[in-house]
């Protein structure tokens, strides 16, 4: 191999300044316009969000009905068969480091907010009051949000990935690539471009709402342990920290990301042994969620076609919880899918779709109920046994992300040695950080170049370019102090486009792989 082509391919291969140029520009602009107009800016998601969420919301279910059957088609048909690269191709990893990498690469650090605080947002809910049972329900309806519906968004499209890097063995690492059998040649131009684009807007809209929903949790917890106060200061600060952490993590490559996922799943294990023994609540907690799971498996069908068409049970007038809720999460998956699918994808390597599809539901499924069982349960057994009332607290506070850590760190001072549990609450988000957006770096920057081989790593410069533009657009959306239901409309009206995307690329899958079997 010649020098300049050993350069080539430590380097990456052409770049694609547009990919760059525009994100950059956009990035820009709506940073400066949240932080120099943050009502004008809240009150303009809010109308683009009640078109869509709540007038046309029924999108947003039947694309979660969608990607959850066709997972299932794809797993128990002809497809699941098709293997991930030649015939007698092995796993690249092991099936502990690769589950380890699917979890972490696409659980940020906000499962551990909504696992703490999820159940209690709901607990109010005129909704959950009117089905009778809070101690059933609330913690119910986090394991839907976060159970197979949200899980088929990302592995739906991580089996179409994948078909198209290790069987078809594409070079553009690009959404608008995916979409190439039913296009054809169309993608190569305008029509390309503008998926892309929408692809690369979409991954940082969902990165900025995780990031902004929580670091104030971060925050919040440092400066109860070391006895400052809370500001927008200490909040950037957390972020740039994160920010180097995990653009150290993504320059050093996969093995990289690979030994700190599995690192941060052994130290997530231990956040979850603490609050399991000894917060005084084991049974509690483990009977609910057996309970949970049971009251979910019974009524799956029911939620997942759930749309409320009176608007009866939402927590503001005029909405349901299933455009409060159910709509918001579906689009905040499917707003998440630009990345994660391809990260999942590229780790497949030598795996059947099957053994994809199913092994994916089956880790990402263990880690999210894992958490929400044990994390959420706990503070449930707090209110519903000790008087401690987090969901009133929630539900009479203004619902800002800052708010609803406050009362998280209520329910930390409930456990044994609280300030080390925060520590250790605070290192497992920095960690969950890392692997989620070195992952996602990773990625991104692929869609900055013009071509990448199979084996070929972005450029490092790239990638520390899109660490640090990942960063801007939730540093604005903190310093407009927005409130929960904003920071939920940057990633509605973010998946509304990127639905049509999905529905491209699926349908794409079957027609190529549809031709690979036939041959």
């Amino acid at each position: 191999m010649s020098k300049e082509s050993v350069e080539k391919k430590k380097n990456g291969g052409e770049i694609d300044w547009i990919s760059i140029i525009i994100p950059l520009i956009g990035v820009l602009v709506l940073a400066i316009v949240f932080v120099m107009f943050p009502d004008g800016s809240e009150n303009m998601l809010g109308e683009i969000r009640s078109v869509l969420g709540n007038d046309i919301g029924i999108y947003y279910i039947l694309m979660g009905l969608f990607a959850f059957g066709a997972t299932m088609y794809i797993a128990f048909s002809r497809y699941g068969k098709i293997k991930l690269g030649a015939a007698d191709e092995k796993p690249q990893y092991k099936p502990f480091a690769w589950g380890a990498m699917i979890f972490t690469a696409t659980m940020a650090a906000d499962i551990l907010f909504y696992s703490l605080s999820e159940w209690a947002m709901y607990a109010t809910e005129p909704y959950v009051e009117s089905m009778g049972e809070m101690q059933l329900w609330s913690p119910t309806f986090p394991l839907f949000h976060w159970g197979p519906i949200a899980w088929s968004f990302y592995i739906v499209l991580a089996a179409a990935f994948g078909f198209m890097l290790h069987v078809r063995g594409r070079s553009k690492q690009k959404f608008s690539e995916a979409c190439r059998p039913i296009l054809g040649n169309k993608v190569d131009g305008i029509l390309g471009r503008i998926i892309d684009m929408v692809a690369i807007f979409s991954l940082i809209a969902g990165t900025a709402t995780t990031f902004s929903l929580a670091t104030p949790l971060l925050a919040g917890a440092l400066a109860h342990v070391f006895g400052i106060s809370v500001s927008n200061g200490l909040t950037i600060c957390i972020l740039l920290l994160i920010a180097i952490v995990y653009t150290i993590a993504v320059l050093t490559g996969m093995g990289g990301i690979s030994k700190l996922a599995s690192f941060s799943v052994y130290l997530f294990f231990a956040f979850l042994f603490y609050f399991l023994f000894l917060g005084g609540e084991t049974r509690y907690i483990i009977e609910t969620g057996v309970e949970s799971i049971g009251n979910l498996i019974q009524n799956f069908i029911g939620l997942a076609t759930r749309t409320d068409p009176l608007r009866e049970s939402g927590w503001e007038a005029g909405t349901g919880f299933v455009q409060s809720w159910t709509i918001f999460y579906w689009a905040y998956w499917m707003a998440w899918c630009i990345a994660t699918p391809f990260f999942i994808g590229m780790i497949s390597k030598g795996r059947t779709l099957k053994n994809t599809v199913l092994g994916a539901y089956c880790w990402g499924l263990a880690g999210t109920f894992t958490s929400f069982i044990i994390l959420g349960n706990y503070g449930l057994s707090q209110q519903m046994k000790h008087g401690l009332d987090s969901a009133g607290a929630i539900a009479n506070s203004d619902w800002t992300p800052e708010a609803i850590s406050a009362v998280v760190i209520r329910i930390f001072e409930t456990l044994p040695l609280p300030s080390l549990a925060l520590i250790i609450l605070v290192i497992n988000m920095i960690i969950f950080y890392a692997t989620t957006f070195d992952a996602l770096t990773m990625v991104i920057s692929c869609y900055s170049h013009k071509k990448l081989e199979p084996g070929e790593e972005p450029n490092k410069k790239v990638r520390a370019f899109w660490a640090v533009l990942l960063i801007l657009l939730p540093i604005g959306l903190i310093f407009s102090n927005s409130a929960l239901q904003s920071l939920q409309s940057v990633a509605i009206i973010a998946a509304f486009p990127i639905g049509l995307v999905i529905l491209l690329i699926v349908f794409s899958f079957f027609k190529d792989a549809r031709k690979e079997l036939d041959q």
